[in-house]
């Protein structure tokens, strides 16, 4: 499956680095949808005519890792399985083509909207920094004392741009959590978000979603594989995300953190 994604992306038309910054949207409204694995090649068939893919060193397909930092409470999570706005979440990222890592922090305000910062962090990912305290003090209420590593997760991303609307798509495959020795991965489950100054359902690649019947379904990578991975936790206002990821997969046979949630 994984072959052929690539023979689609490979008739793409591309956008370099630099193109890609009139998309930047740091600040941005944004919507996620899940799907399988198979109807990907699908709405990519359909996504050519309109979209270009980011190349990156010759690659369209491209992998990360990311660490996520909360208190020793999981405050961050928290606070979003409440349901509450004005949110931080906070991560390293590591970008496997390049080995680049930034100190990245999302805020999500009142009114639903996303705002993206970052700055590069060391390969020793040591965020007890100046520059790094610095950043947070600015820009969070948290300092770097109150921070620890909770989770990792991977997953290989393509980009599509659409420079003429304003969207920039994110799809992500194979997507993994882990931390210490417990691990867990969905093969068969696509993660795609729409980033743009707007969201619609009614042009773009909402539209184009609507019509291969794949509606909007929230999901957080922090939250979901926190939940999957420490079902100790609390996690009822997750099960019924948690709860479709199965409906969609029935074939993987999920974990044993999996099974304890459903």
């Amino acid at each position: 499956m994984v072959a052929s994604i690539d023979n689609i992306l490979s008739s793409f038309q591309t956008v370099t680095l630099a193109g890609m910054d009139p998309v930047k949207l740091m600040t941005r409204s944004d919507e996620k949808y899940l799907c399988r694995l198979d109807q990907l090649p699908g709405i990519l068939e359909t996504a050519r005519r309109d979209f270009r893919v980011f190349e990156h060193l010759g690659k369209r397909l491209l992998g990360y890792e990311t660490m996520y930092l909360d208190t020793s409470g999981r405050e961050m999570y928290l606070m979003h399985h409440n349901g509450k706005l004005n949110r931080y979440k906070i991560r390293i990222r590591e970008y496997r083509a390049t080995h680049d890592l930034f100190f990245e922090i999302k805020f999500r305000d009142n009114h639903r909207l996303t705002t993206k910062k970052r700055i590069p962090i060391g390969p020793d990912r040591n965020y007890h920094t100046d520059e790094i305290r610095e950043f947070m003090s600015k820009n969070t209420t948290y300092v770097p004392e109150m921070l620890n590593p909770v989770l990792f997760s991977t997953f290989e991303r393509m980009t599509l741009v659409n420079s003429d609307i304003q969207e920039r798509i994110t799809i992500d495959i194979n997507p993994a959590w882990y931390f210490g020795d417990q691990r867990i991965t969905l093969p068969n489950i696509v993660i795609m978000e729409v980033k743009s100054t707007r969201t619609s359902t009614t042009s773009g690649f909402g539209y184009l979603l609507r019509e291969a019947r794949v509606p909007p379904r929230r999901l957080s990578k922090y939250c979901t594989g926190t939940a999957l991975l420490f079902p100790e936790i609390k996690h009822n206002r997750f099960k019924a995300k948690l709860l479709h990821l199965k409906k969609i997969d029935k074939n993987f046979f999920y974990n044993e953190p999996f099974h304890a949630l459903i």
